[in-house]
């Protein structure tokens, strides 16, 4: 009994070796087997986005120093820096539909860099005090709008041009299996999440570094790479699409009206003007999906739309705001350099956790993904918790962590989760593109997740108004962290309890 027992022990061990080695190799080689020399102009877009940390930490800095307005406040403005991505739609039908000098990709690329490229230079010229008759908080708000409007727009090329480079058919003209289309649909959207990763990464130890040892006006003006990388790719490979359609005027028209709309509420300073928005905002973005959702079998149709609800209510979940990096920097003393080392550890960690995942991540449904990291992101809010109730003096005292030490746990903790929760939805609505109008289908259903975060910013606002923090008054932060958690965990836990169940059967 003892002899076979050693013979299937000697049989099975070199079989579990194999299958872990197969599994390790299958998570470090996909994404470099996925990759495609067509792919890189939509990749180096991501990239430059996450690349535009590099002022993360001058900016977060200047802000503190250099602007008066309060955490309530940021997070309000975030709701209007959150609307550009809530009309993706009209820069959708305009990529689709409106070719400039006859491109309807490279130029609005050119023309996204050049309006991060003003924005930019709006930011240092107020750090540097160039803009005498104008307060800095307003240069700072028109510098976000420019900028986030730029972003926005290379953001819908790259997202068309994620659902264009994947080849429907074999080079005889023959349709490929479906199963092999979605797959490489699904790893270009891996790769674009990677991309972003990368970007972050690698710039997030140099972001600190500069705004400790250079003026924040010229960490500003060396931001001017970003645009020009995005340019570059544009510029490298051929990336203009043969699909062409007429104006779609219910979803252009349309669109206009509602960016006309929400500048003349902000304008007039209408009571509850950011809730007006984000309510006409939800009702017209639904009421476009609905039409262009028409090209999608019924199955698929529930199968989206279920899906959407449920990643919606896990982005919708609200922030601490910026009171918290500030208790950062006074209470704590966390200065820029130590910031950079933040940013650096999180994007490494994120970067790794997304490579690593990205084999698993495309395979998974959505609600297990999602289930996932919601108990993720409860246990590892733990950290926070112990910062801003100053237990980190007991843990320093009996075993050695004190508040760095755990600030670095929290950064490394916390960062795999964004970037691969949208990956099963992206790869989802890449599947279900329709010829014709892939850069409006992806504006739209992105235009619904990005109001997600619009919710969490008005949230996080009237979170911040209940427990106000500014600078140099944390008495309610602790409170307000609390709260953040138990909404961060429970809200998300009840939709994917509630809806779950309808995911469990992949359309057909």
């Amino acid at each position: 009994m003892t002899q076979e027992h050693a013979r299937r022990a000697e049989t099975t061990e070199p079989a579990a070796k194999s299958y872990v080695r197969a599994q390790l190799e299958a998570a470090l080689l996909t994404p470099i087997r996925a990759m495609r020399w067509q792919y890189l102009p939509l990749l180096m877009i991501y990239f430059a986005y996450g690349a535009l940390g590099i002022i993360a930490v001058a900016q977060d800095f200047w802000i503190k120093s250099a602007l008066t307005l309060t955490p309530a406040d940021l997070a309000a403005l975030a709701v209007w820096l959150g609307l550009p991505w809530a009309v993706k739609m009209v820069f959708g039908e305009l990529v689709d539909a409106v070719p400039i000098f006859g491109s309807q990709r490279r130029i609005y690329v050119f023309i996204g860099a050049a309006l991060i490229a003003i924005g930019l230079l709006l930011l240092a010229g107020a750090a540097a005090g160039y803009f005498p008759s104008f307060h800095p908080n307003t240069i700072y708000v028109a510098s976000q709008l420019i900028t986030v409007t730029g972003v926005v727009l290379q953001d819908v090329v790259a997202d068309a041009m994620s659902t264009e480079v994947v080849s429907r058919h074999q080079e005889d003209g023959t349709p490929r299996p479906e199963e092999d289309v979605t797959r490489d649909l699904g790893m270009v959207q891996v790769l674009g999440r990677l991309a972003l990763s990368f970007g972050i990464f690698a710039v997030a130890g140099i972001s600190g570094f500069l705004a400790q040892h250079l003026s924040y006006a010229t960490v500003f003006l060396i931001g001017l790479v970003i645009p020009v990388i995005s340019v570059t790719g544009a510029l490298l490979v051929r990336l203009e699409t043969s699909e062409t359609r007429p104006i779609d005027w219910r979803i252009l028209g349309g669109g206009l009206a509602f960016g006309a709309t929400v500048t003349g509420v902000a304008v007039a300073g209408v009571p509850a003007a950011q809730e007006i928005v984000f309510l006409v905002s939800i009702i017209i973005i639904v009421a476009m999906l609905k039409r262009v959702i028409g090209h999608v079998p019924l199955d698929a149709q529930r199968h989206i739309i279920v899906a959407a609800i449920i990643i919606f209510v896990f982005r919708a979940t609200p922030s601490v705001g910026q009171g918290y990096t500030w208790f950062s920097i006074d209470v704590l003393g966390f200065d820029q350099a130590f910031f950079g080392v933040l940013q650096q550890i999180g994007a490494a960690i994120g970067l790794a956790a997304a490579w690593l995942l990205a084999d698993a991540v495309t395979r998974q449904p959505v609600v297990r993904v999602l289930l996932w990291l919601t108990i993720l992101g409860g246990l590892l809010a733990i950290p926070n918790l112990i910062l801003v109730t100053g237990a980190y003096e007991w843990t320093e005292r009996v075993f050695g962590l004190g508040a760095r030490s755990i600030a670095l746990i929290d950064a490394a903790a916390q960062s795999p989760l964004a970037q691969v929760s949208m990956i099963p939805l992206l790869t989802l609505i890449a599947v279900n593109a329709p010829p014709g109008h892939r850069a409006t289908w992806f504006a739209l259903m992105a235009s619904l997740m990005n109001l997600a975060l619009v919710a969490g910013s008005l949230q996080t606002k009237y979170l911040n108004l209940i427990f106000p923090v500014d600078r140099g008054q944390y008495g309610e932060l602790t409170m307000l962290v609390v709260v953040v958690f138990a909404i961060g965990l429970i809200v998300p836990l009840a939709a994917i309890l509630a809806l779950g169940h309808r995911l469990t059967r992949r359309p057909q």
